[in-house]
Protein backbone atom coordinates (compact mmCIF):
# COMPACT_ATOMS: atom_id res chain seq x y z
CA UNK A 1 0.00 0.00 0.00
CA UNK A 2 1.34 3.45 -0.86
CA UNK A 3 1.95 6.05 1.83
CA UNK A 4 0.10 9.35 1.25
CA UNK A 5 2.28 12.30 2.29
CA UNK A 6 1.95 16.07 2.10
CA UNK A 7 4.50 18.29 0.41
CA UNK A 8 5.83 20.67 3.07
CA UNK A 9 8.20 22.84 0.98
CA UNK A 10 9.38 23.16 -2.61
CA UNK A 11 12.14 25.22 -4.21
CA UNK A 12 14.15 25.24 -7.41
CA UNK A 13 17.86 24.83 -6.61
CA UNK A 14 19.01 25.01 -10.25
CA UNK A 15 17.01 26.23 -13.26
CA UNK A 16 15.52 22.75 -13.81
CA UNK A 17 16.06 20.88 -10.53
CA UNK A 18 13.53 21.16 -7.70
CA UNK A 19 13.85 20.17 -4.05
CA UNK A 20 10.81 18.70 -2.27
CA UNK A 21 10.53 18.37 1.50
CA UNK A 22 7.70 15.97 2.38
CA UNK A 23 6.21 14.27 5.41
CA UNK A 24 7.91 11.10 6.59
CA UNK A 25 5.49 8.24 7.34
CA UNK A 26 5.88 6.76 10.79
CA UNK A 27 8.44 3.95 10.80
CA UNK A 28 9.46 4.61 7.18
CA UNK A 29 13.13 3.59 6.79
CA UNK A 30 15.61 3.54 3.93
CA UNK A 31 19.33 3.05 3.34
CA UNK A 32 21.29 6.06 1.97
CA UNK A 33 21.39 5.73 -1.83
CA UNK A 34 17.99 4.06 -2.11
CA UNK A 35 14.97 5.38 -4.01
CA UNK A 36 11.22 4.87 -3.99
CA UNK A 37 8.45 4.97 -6.58
CA UNK A 38 6.55 8.24 -6.29
CA UNK A 39 3.16 9.21 -7.71
CA UNK A 40 1.21 12.45 -7.55
CA UNK A 41 -1.87 12.08 -5.30
CA UNK A 42 -4.30 13.51 -7.81
CA UNK A 43 -6.95 11.87 -10.02
CA UNK A 44 -5.40 10.52 -13.21
CA UNK A 45 -1.85 10.51 -11.80
CA UNK A 46 -1.86 7.96 -8.95
CA UNK A 47 -0.79 5.07 -11.22
CA UNK A 48 2.03 7.01 -12.92
CA UNK A 49 4.99 5.90 -10.75
CA UNK A 50 8.48 7.33 -11.15
CA UNK A 51 11.60 6.39 -9.12
CA UNK A 52 13.24 9.19 -7.13
CA UNK A 53 16.09 9.01 -4.64
CA UNK A 54 15.92 10.06 -1.00
CA UNK A 55 18.43 12.87 -0.40
CA UNK A 56 17.88 13.42 3.33
CA UNK A 57 19.86 11.65 6.06
CA UNK A 58 18.30 8.57 7.65
CA UNK A 59 17.76 10.47 10.90
CA UNK A 60 15.96 13.44 9.34
CA UNK A 61 12.44 14.21 10.54
CA UNK A 62 11.18 14.77 6.98
CA UNK A 63 11.96 13.16 3.62
CA UNK A 64 13.62 15.09 0.83
CA UNK A 65 13.78 14.51 -2.92
CA UNK A 66 15.86 16.46 -5.45
CA UNK A 67 14.23 16.00 -8.85
CA UNK A 68 15.18 17.10 -12.36
CA UNK A 69 12.14 18.66 -14.04
CA UNK A 70 11.52 17.93 -17.72
CA UNK A 71 9.10 20.64 -18.79
CA UNK A 72 9.13 19.92 -22.52
CA UNK A 73 6.51 17.16 -22.31
CA UNK A 74 3.48 16.69 -20.10
CA UNK A 75 4.84 13.97 -17.85
CA UNK A 76 5.19 13.40 -14.11
CA UNK A 77 8.16 15.72 -13.61
CA UNK A 78 6.44 18.59 -15.42
CA UNK A 79 3.52 18.22 -12.99
CA UNK A 80 5.96 18.04 -10.06
CA UNK A 81 7.52 21.26 -11.32
CA UNK A 82 4.12 22.94 -10.89
CA UNK A 83 3.41 21.52 -7.43
CA UNK A 84 3.39 23.60 -4.24
CA UNK A 85 3.38 22.98 -0.50
CA UNK A 86 0.14 21.41 0.73
CA UNK A 87 -0.34 19.08 -2.21
CA UNK A 88 0.07 15.31 -1.92
CA UNK A 89 2.35 12.52 -3.11
CA UNK A 90 2.16 8.73 -2.80
CA UNK A 91 5.33 6.92 -1.70
CA UNK A 92 6.01 3.21 -2.07
CA UNK A 93 8.63 0.92 -0.51
CA UNK A 94 12.34 1.88 -0.75
CA UNK A 95 14.58 0.01 -3.20
CA UNK A 96 17.91 0.45 -4.95
CA UNK A 97 21.35 -0.97 -5.59
CA UNK A 98 23.55 2.05 -4.90
CA UNK A 99 24.58 1.69 -1.26
CA UNK A 100 27.82 2.66 0.43
CA UNK A 101 30.37 -0.15 0.43
CA UNK A 102 33.46 1.68 1.62
CA UNK A 103 35.60 4.70 0.67
CA UNK A 104 35.89 5.35 -3.03
CA UNK A 105 35.37 7.57 -6.05
CA UNK A 106 31.85 8.80 -6.84
CA UNK A 107 31.19 9.77 -10.47
CA UNK A 108 27.88 11.40 -11.43
CA UNK A 109 26.37 12.68 -14.65
CA UNK A 110 23.90 15.52 -14.05
CA UNK A 111 21.03 14.57 -11.76
CA UNK A 112 22.71 11.18 -11.32
CA UNK A 113 24.35 12.74 -8.28
CA UNK A 114 21.12 12.41 -6.27
CA UNK A 115 21.77 8.86 -4.90
CA UNK A 116 25.10 10.12 -3.62
CA UNK A 117 23.59 13.03 -1.67
CA UNK A 118 22.19 10.96 1.20
CA UNK A 119 25.30 8.74 1.25
CA UNK A 120 27.72 11.67 1.51
CA UNK A 121 25.52 13.58 3.97
CA UNK A 122 25.33 10.46 6.15
CA UNK A 123 29.13 10.02 6.06
CA UNK A 124 29.62 13.71 6.83
CA UNK A 125 27.27 13.43 9.82
CA UNK A 126 29.29 10.46 11.10
CA UNK A 127 32.62 12.20 10.34
CA UNK A 128 33.54 9.36 7.96
CA UNK A 129 33.94 11.25 4.67
CA UNK A 130 37.71 10.76 4.53
CA UNK A 131 38.86 8.75 1.52
CA UNK A 132 35.90 9.69 -0.68
CA UNK A 133 35.97 11.89 -3.79
CA UNK A 134 33.01 13.18 -5.83
CA UNK A 135 33.35 13.99 -9.55
CA UNK A 136 30.30 15.52 -11.25
CA UNK A 137 29.72 16.29 -14.92
CA UNK A 138 27.25 19.05 -15.80
CA UNK A 139 26.45 21.18 -18.84
CA UNK A 140 27.23 24.48 -17.08
CA UNK A 141 28.12 25.84 -13.64
CA UNK A 142 24.45 26.77 -13.10
CA UNK A 143 23.50 23.09 -13.35
CA UNK A 144 25.62 21.87 -10.43
CA UNK A 145 23.39 20.43 -7.70
CA UNK A 146 24.27 21.40 -4.11
CA UNK A 147 27.52 23.03 -5.21
CA UNK A 148 28.11 24.95 -1.96
CA UNK A 149 27.24 22.00 0.28
CA UNK A 150 29.50 19.56 -1.55
CA UNK A 151 32.32 22.12 -1.55
CA UNK A 152 31.90 22.60 2.19
CA UNK A 153 31.83 18.86 2.88
CA UNK A 154 34.50 17.63 0.48
CA UNK A 155 36.74 20.62 -0.29
CA UNK A 156 39.34 19.67 -2.90
CA UNK A 157 37.79 16.22 -3.16
CA UNK A 158 34.78 17.73 -4.94
CA UNK A 159 35.62 17.88 -8.66
CA UNK A 160 33.52 19.48 -11.42
CA UNK A 161 33.56 19.03 -15.19
CA UNK A 162 31.54 21.24 -17.54
CA UNK A 163 30.61 20.07 -21.02
CA UNK A 164 28.97 23.16 -22.50
CA UNK A 165 30.51 26.20 -20.87
CA UNK A 166 34.02 27.57 -20.54
CA UNK A 167 34.44 28.48 -16.88
CA UNK A 168 37.81 29.80 -15.77
CA UNK A 169 39.38 27.57 -13.16
CA UNK A 170 37.33 24.47 -13.95
CA UNK A 171 37.79 21.55 -16.30
CA UNK A 172 35.89 22.20 -19.52
CA UNK A 173 35.44 18.86 -21.24
CA UNK A 174 33.75 15.50 -21.00
CA UNK A 175 35.06 12.83 -18.68
CA UNK A 176 37.39 10.72 -20.80
CA UNK A 177 40.11 8.12 -20.24
CA UNK A 178 42.92 10.67 -19.90
CA UNK A 179 40.96 12.66 -17.33
CA UNK A 180 40.29 9.55 -15.25
CA UNK A 181 43.99 8.67 -15.29
CA UNK A 182 44.86 12.13 -13.93
CA UNK A 183 42.04 12.49 -11.40
CA UNK A 184 41.68 8.94 -10.06
CA UNK A 185 45.25 7.59 -10.13
CA UNK A 186 44.35 4.69 -7.81
CA UNK A 187 42.04 2.22 -9.59
CA UNK A 188 42.13 -0.30 -6.75
CA UNK A 189 39.17 1.23 -4.90
CA UNK A 190 35.38 1.36 -4.99
CA UNK A 191 33.73 3.32 -7.81
CA UNK A 192 30.16 4.57 -7.51
CA UNK A 193 28.70 5.62 -10.88
CA UNK A 194 25.27 7.07 -11.60
CA UNK A 195 23.72 9.05 -14.45
CA UNK A 196 22.11 8.40 -17.83
CA UNK A 197 22.53 4.81 -19.05
CA UNK A 198 25.05 5.67 -21.75
CA UNK A 199 27.11 7.70 -19.25
CA UNK A 200 27.23 4.83 -16.74
CA UNK A 201 28.20 2.30 -19.43
CA UNK A 202 30.90 4.55 -20.86
CA UNK A 203 32.45 5.39 -17.48
CA UNK A 204 32.26 1.76 -16.37
CA UNK A 205 34.01 0.56 -19.52
CA UNK A 206 36.80 3.12 -19.10
CA UNK A 207 37.31 2.25 -15.42
CA UNK A 208 37.57 -1.48 -16.19
CA UNK A 209 40.00 -0.74 -19.02
CA UNK A 210 42.15 1.24 -16.57
CA UNK A 211 42.34 -1.61 -14.07
CA UNK A 212 39.28 -1.28 -11.82
CA UNK A 213 37.76 -4.60 -10.76
CA UNK A 214 34.20 -5.36 -11.90
CA UNK A 215 33.19 -6.15 -8.32
CA UNK A 216 34.40 -2.68 -7.27
CA UNK A 217 31.86 -0.90 -9.49
CA UNK A 218 28.65 0.10 -7.71
CA UNK A 219 25.91 1.12 -10.16
CA UNK A 220 22.11 1.08 -10.23
CA UNK A 221 20.93 -2.19 -11.80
Amino acid sequence: MPHPVKVLRTEFITPDVKRFTVERPQGYKFVPGQATDVAIDRPGWTDKLRPFTFTNTTTARHLEFIIKIYGDHDGVTKQLGLMHAGEGLLLHAPFGAITYQGPGFFIAGGAGVTPFVAILRDLHRKKKLKGNTLLVSNHTAMDVILDEEFTRMLGRHFLKVFTRQHVIGFRERRIDRDMLVVLVQNFDQKFYVCGPGAFVNEIGTMLLDLGAKAESLVVEQ
